[in-house]
């Protein structure tokens, strides 16, 4: 008698037998993608990693009977330069973690049925480098892939006065959502947005780009740039279930755009 296969969406806990039994060409593969770098004196080194983790888990957990949602094991290393000045933060180079999304794609190809890709990017300084990679993940290897952004995709009313970049109300809410016991609430009160002309200037000018550090004062106060005071629960979890339910627009579209996808044969 063959025993029933285990309900897990996570892709490491089938079996090699299970593989082709339970995945197909639209299946679609979810990639927390996360960091390991500074956010202030108030929040730990893997806020990104918990996010992103959380988030994909969350997204498969209500997606995945739908649209055959299945867990990648997280990337919890990517770019983080930006942060380098600080104690504890880790950060690949460009060329590293070009190599490594493109080999894990790679492998995908080569080992499973699905030829979709959700990325769930929970670090702002990885956007540029992924949304150039899509490209060549598709075009060289048949991938059909799209990123979300969280805080961008949200919908929740999370806006305040000052700018929330990093490590600011919106943040310091989802953490304390889905991780309070690493949120040291007691350190938020001195974390404050420094000159919003030379944010505006940095960061927020479409014009023209900066590689931008948050060890510059004119931008961050002790590598925050935000305001965590407001932060609360209650506005992290309404971003979380704001996130989760907008990527069920974003998972249609790439379902609806593996047909233009160019093939490339199995293993390419």
């Amino acid at each position: 008698m063959v025993a029933e296969a285990p309900s897990s969406r996570s892709l490491g806990e089938l079996t090699s037998l299970e593989i082709s039994r339970r995945l197909k060409d639209t299946s679609i593969l979810c990639l927390p993608i996360g960091a390991i770098e500074q956010h202030g004196p108030h929040l730990p080194l893997n806020t990104d990693v918990v996010i992103a983790e959380e988030l994909t888990r969350r997204i498969v957990g209500r997606w995945a009977d739908e649209l055959d949602l299945w867990l990648l094991p997280t990337i919890s290393i990517s770019l983080s330069r930006e942060h380098d000045w600080a104690p504890g933060t880790l950060s690949l180079g460009i060329e590293t973690f070009v190599a490594l999304i493109k080999d894990l794609a790679r492998e995908t190809v080569r080992a499973l049925p699905a030829r979709n890709m959700l990325m769930v990017n929970g670090h702002g300084g990885n956007r540029g480098i992924l949304d150039n990679l899509m490209h060549e993940l598709q075009s060289l290897l048949g991938l059909n892939v799209c990123v979300i952004h969280p805080f961008d995709l949200s919908k929740a009313p999370a806006r305040g006065a000052i700018a929330d970049v990093h490590g600011g109300k919106s943040e310091t809410s989802v953490m304390l959502a889905l991780a309070p016991h690493l949120v040291r609430s007691e350190l938020m009160a001195t974390c404050l947005s420094a000159d919003p002309d030379a944010l505006s200037a940095m960061i927020f000018d479409r014009g023209a780009s900066f590689p931008w550090r948050t060890d510059d004062r004119r931008l961050a106060v002790d590598g925050v740039i935000g305001d965590p005071r407001g932060a609360s629960p209650e506005l992290g979890h309404a971003i979380v279930e704001s996130v989760v339910m907008e990527t069920r627009g974003v998972l249609a579209r790439l379902l609806k755009n593996q047909s233009r996808a160019p093939f490339r044969p199995r293993g390419d």
